[in-house]
């Protein structure tokens, strides 16, 4: 895990942020178990409190499970929770700013879809 963090927001919030991110892209899955608090805090070069606290979120939010001596799993069912609320998040925030740029550049379906072939 890359210990780059930024003075945009708090650290346990990328942490947090880098967590859900995993879970996104499946490199974390149900029922897979987090990377200890202590590794983390090593590897990251963290307050282990600061990993703590992401994880903690987590916990709060429904995405993690924290088993007494085991440590912290992932969730059942985070990955689709994620999504959904991803999702409801892009088409409510992201979508309309990025609809209306397409719209200003006059872009069209075919020209977006070029591109992302050309990326594919």
């Amino acid at each position: 895990m890359r210990d780059e963090w930024n003075d945009r927001q708090p650290i346990y919030r990328q942490l947090q942020d880098r967590m859900i991110a995993r879970i996104l892209d499946q490199s974390l899955r149900d029922g897979d178990p987090l990377p200890s608090v202590r590794s983390v805090a090593a590897d990251c070069r963290l307050n282990p409190l600061t990993v703590m606290k992401a994880y903690q979120r987590l916990v709060d939010d429904g995405l993690v499970e924290k088993r007494r001596g085991l440590g912290f799993y992932v969730g059942a069912g985070a990955r689709a929770a994620l999504l959904t609320g991803e999702r409801e998040r892009f088409l409510n925030e992201d979508w309309p700013r990025i609809a209306a740029s397409i719209r200003r550049l006059g872009l069209s379906l075919e020209d977006l879809l070029a591109r992302d072939a050309d990326r594919g």
